[in-house]
């Protein structure tokens, strides 16, 4: 995934969030993932779960990571 792939979905918004990196302008950070998958989640749970994020929003907050 490019760095240009990866700004489309991870966004550093100063009024958002308190400036964390969000994933496509929505108010889920990218500690929010980092902490679903710390409990446990696998990518397939995740997007079970979170019908709004997409295989890319995980890879690209993988790779910004």
């Amino acid at each position: 995934m490019s760095k240009q792939d990866i700004a489309k979905i991870v966004k550093l918004e100063p009024g958002k969030r308190c400036g964390k990196p969000c994933i496509r302008g929505m108010r889920i950070t990218v500690d929010n993932l980092w902490e679903y998958l710390a409990s446990g989640m696998n990518d397939r749970e995740i997007l079970d779960n979170f019908p709004y994020f997409t295989q890319q929003d995980i890879l690209a907050y993988l790779s910004f990571s």
